[in-house]
């Protein structure tokens, strides 16, 4: 049907105005008014709905970037419903994500399918982490008060402590801690006037290389004084450090001179008896002094004696005596209480020291390639705590004896020839 040219020509530009609409391509806003009649309300809706399209294009686009601040579309764009929906829920999703930031892990969604199951889940487990790391912090608060109050308890002990505590930095030779000062931020790398009149060997303190695990020398002050110091390298405050515990032996040097005659000697091993060592022991008790004893059984004399006669029993037992002077000082106290026991007593606590010394002399010992008979002795390391102690000599010698069994056990098993007359 012919509708005539005008109508023809109205009908090929509505078209492609549609087209336009359809394929999202460009083309010059129709002439609403110079339409004929029939076609105006139809060219009007094409308006209304190239201006749907062109808003719901620019709305997406905008939602793609995640711009949730852009506008809501015209009420009368249905084609926009569904992005609205899911702009609100967006909105809605930002609120609460950013409440589950501040800690608010009670926010639940239920509008966005498999998401929602996700951020549900998200926020179930972030609850729970928070939970634990809650009792991680609050554990390693509690940890820290009970360090700080035990450090701040061992300092104020320290400082009331007879010897002297210094920590030398091992590079610059600083000393970074003194117990005889206040800890009033860091301490000169020279000695207060105190310690450096008193302690005159002070240089030799601060110049130890630390080449050994660990020393125990004895030094001379001024006016006849004496001085035992045991030196260790250690980490303190994260500074390689050198640690020297001075301790003022001048009462018991005296006491020992007093001490020192013929009949407080052993005639075999040139020791000190046990006459010697009972007197010595009940002044170190009666004087409340702090002291390590190291309890000494040759093993197998018994052994060497009826295998190999007596006078090889005393070269073992002169040889061990021997092995043991040369690896204590001087001034420690080496005793012969009996025939194959022996007694090594030095001031102060150092039992972990001591033990770490008898495990190297025992391996000295044992060296003894010369013999025809294995060398051993079994060894026991208690610590006297001065005005704590409670216990008398008998008591002391019981109680390291029985630490002394519990080596003496493991030496038969390992050496059951030295130890075969016992076990018979």
């Amino acid at each position: 049907m012919d509708l005539g040219a005008d109508t023809n020509k109205d009908c090929e530009l509505l078209f492609e105005y549609m087209r336009g609409i359809l394929y999202d391509s460009w083309i010059e806003n129709i002439e609403v008014n110079a339409l004929s009649e029939p076609f105006k309300d139809l060219g009007r809706g094409l308006q209304i709905m190239q201006n749907a399209v062109n808003e719901l294009v620019a709305y997406s686009a905008e939602l793609s970037k995640g711009n949730l601040s852009v506008e809501f579309p015209k009420e009368y764009n249905f084609l926009c419903e569904n992005l609205k929906n899911l702009h609100a829920n967006l909105n809605h999703l930002t609120w609460q994500a950013q409440q589950v930031t501040k800690g608010d892990y009670s926010q639940h969604v239920a509008f966005l399918g498999d998401f929602s199951d996700a951020f549900n889940e998200m926020t179930k487990q972030l609850k729970e982490r928070e939970e634990q790391l809650k009792e991680v912090a609050e554990k390693a608060e509690r940890r820290a008060e009970m360090i700080e109050g035990y450090n701040e308890f061992l300092i104020e002990m320290l400082s009331r402590r007879k010897e002297w505590l210094l920590v030398v930095d091992k590079d610059s030779k600083e000393i970074i801690y003194c117990n005889k000062r206040k800890q009033l931020g860091g301490i000169d790398s020279s000695f207060c006037q105190t310690c450096k009149r008193r302690l005159s060997f002070h240089s030799d303190l601060l110049s130890w290389n630390g080449k050994e695990q660990y020393k125990v020398w004895e030094m001379e002050g001024e006016a006849g004084t004496s001085y035992r110091v045991t030196s260790f390298p250690m980490e303190w405050k994260e500074r390689s450090s050198y640690v020297h515990v001075v301790i003022d032996i001048t009462d018991e040097k005296r006491n020992a001179r007093n001490l020192n005659s013929e009949a407080y000697r052993d005639p075999l091993t040139g020791a000190k008896n046990r006459r010697f060592f009972e007197e010595y022991m009940g002044i170190v008790l009666r004087d409340e002094l702090e002291a390590t004893l190291c309890y000494l059984q040759l093993d197998g004399l018994e052994y060497v004696n009826e295998t190999f006669g007596h006078e090889e029993g005393d070269a073992y037992i002169q040889g061990f005596v021997e092995i043991v002077k040369k690896n204590f000082r001087g001034g420690d106290t080496f005793t012969r209480i009996g025939g194959d026991e022996f007694c090594v007593v030095l001031s102060g606590n150092m039992a972990e020291l001591i033990n770490r010394k008898l495990a190297e002399i025992m391996k000295e010992f044992q060296e003894e390639v010369y013999r025809k008979y294995q060398c051993s002795f079994s060894y026991g390391v208690l610590e006297i705590k001065g005005k704590e102690n409670e216990l008398t000599l008998e008591e002391i010698l019981e109680k390291a004896d029985d630490v002394v069994y519990e080596c003496r056990l493991k030496n038969i098993a390992k050496y059951p020839l030295i130890f075969s007359t016992l076990v018979e």
